[in-house]
């Protein structure tokens, strides 16, 4: 199930600009700084990350079609703010649920299938 375009709407206009402030230093948040396709403009997503053996994983709750992500696939990786570190990452892909129940933590597994979302990001950190 994705969340409503409305409600993305909303989160990128009026939500996302105040998590800015905070979502890199929190756990269960991060940033995902990755460039724009056709702009080549630089851009900050907050989003809810989870960590992963490998790197990291993201609950695509808006779906796959969502600009950050097409951007950050195209790239082949990006940066990503969590817990007041920006580390690189690399090789996103974008998987189906049931392949990243084999790899997501208890909790964000559960909350997966609580909140009916189909997909995931997954993201690699260097040296993983």
């Amino acid at each position: 199930m994705r969340l409503p375009d409305r409600l993305a709407r909303f989160n990128r206009y009026v939500t996302n600009p105040v998590q800015r402030l905070w979502a890199g230093s929190l756990p269960g948040f991060g940033i995902i700084e990755h460039t724009g396709r056709k702009s080549g403009r630089a851009y900050r997503t907050p989003v809810n990350v989870f960590r992963v053996p490998d790197g990291f994983a993201v609950l695509l709750t808006y779906g796959p079609d969502r600009d950050w992500v097409k951007n950050l696939v195209a790239a082949g990786g990006g940066a990503l703010a969590h817990r007041g570190r920006t580390v690189p990452i690399a090789g996103p892909r974008v998987l189906p649920v049931a392949e990243a129940h084999e790899f997501l933590p208890p909790r964000p597994s559960a909350l997966a299938r609580r909140l009916h979302v189909d997909f995931v990001l997954h993201v690699t950190t260097p040296g993983k």
